[in-house]
């Protein structure tokens, strides 16, 4: 059963949302897929995954930020070559929380990503080792909350001043992704390489986005590791991920940040309908920085992540039927 779970919660890696409005430019949520055997396969039928995390970093002027990933996912009888074809459908949504102190103006807002669609090519290499191929399209110039922060107000040449929210929303996001799990003896050993690639300049419409011109987006790379063991229903073990940007260029959105990896811990409870999974993670190498306003002084602005989430099987095939055994009479 546990690792059952394990793979159907593997889909909740394809959706994910950058967890910081300003800093890190990787669409996919570092992170989002650690505690699932990405590369095991899924059992056929159907499964809803929702992952939550909120994160805060060290800035205290900074917004606090949340993602929500409600997945379906559809494990098809299909298995060509050997491997199982899962699609995959999503609607992410990314929350901003403010901490402005008082006498600054505060606003909190929520931006819907463009819908995820996409598939994962999963194989059982047997000996309890699994390998997955993943590919899809965030459709951000299709359906994303595309834009930017607009207060009304203009600059001396009359044109509308606008902030990018989440710049990456300005192109589509093309994921592309490769895992690699063993899940024998209760054991989830998982590594997992996902890359987000960019039509960049990405650029947003209207008024706005024409004042604020094109977009130089960077290609990501986010690196997801699991090590956990289960103990009957419960489950407990480390993780770590992080991102790199590879254009930090003074142009780029991911400006002067290569990225980011965390440490930390997981905890997880089978309830056999379903099944629950919490971790928190913190940055140990950060590219994001704070500069305080007193003494100018410049270091690292580290964050801490806390995750949580359900894993629900909505619909599962009925099992064959047993072929009866001929009936022999002896006379």
């Amino acid at each position: 059963m546990m690792k059952n779970w394990l793979a159907a919660g593997a889909v909740a890696l394809t959706v994910g949302m950058t967890s910081t409005i300003a800093q890190a430019q990787t669409t996919t949520v570092p992170g989002e897929q650690v505690g699932l055997a990405v590369g095991a396969p899924l059992p056929e039928g159907v499964y809803a995954i929702n992952t939550f995390t909120y994160r805060r970093t060290d800035g205290r002027n900074d917004a606090d930020t949340a993602v929500n990933i409600p997945v379906l996912v559809w494990s098809t009888p299909l298995v060509p070559f050997g491997g199982r074809i899962e699609l995959l459908l999503a609607p992410p949504t990314v929350f901003a929380f403010t901490r402005n102190p008082a006498g600054v103006a505060n606003k909190d807002i929520s931006i819907n990503v463009g819908t995820f669609v996409g598939g994962i090519w999963a194989f059982d290499l047997g000996g309890n080792f699994g390998a997955s191929l993943l590919g899809g399209v965030y459709l951000n110039d299709l359906d994303g909350d595309r834009g930017s922060l607009y207060a009304g107000q203009f600059n001396a040449a009359g044109r509308p001043i606008g902030t990018p929210i989440l710049p990456q929303l300005s192109s589509n996001t093309y994921r592309f992704g490769v895992a690699g799990s063993y899940t024998g003896d209760g054991w989830n050993i998982t590594a997992n390489l996902t890359a987000n690639i960019y039509d960049s300049p990405g650029r947003f419409g209207g008024p706005v986005g024409a004042a604020i011109g094109p977009i130089r987006l960077s290609d990501a790379l986010n690196l997801d590791l699991t090590a956990t063991k289960t103990f009957g229903n419960f489950e407990i073990g480390a993780v770590g991920y992080g991102t790199y940007n590879f254009d930090i260029s003074q142009f780029s959105a991911a400006v002067n940040n290569r990225g980011r990896f965390a440490l930390g811990g997981l905890v997880g409870y089978d309830f056999k309908v379903f099944k629950v999974q919490a971790y928190v993670a913190r940055d140990v190498v950060t590219g994001a920085t704070l500069t305080n306003a007193f003494t100018g002084r410049t270091r690292s602005d580290y964050s801490t992540d806390g995750w949580i989430r359900f894993i629900v099987p909505l619909y599962s095939p009925a099992a064959a039927s047993p072929i009866p055994a001929p009936l022999v009479r002896k006379y």
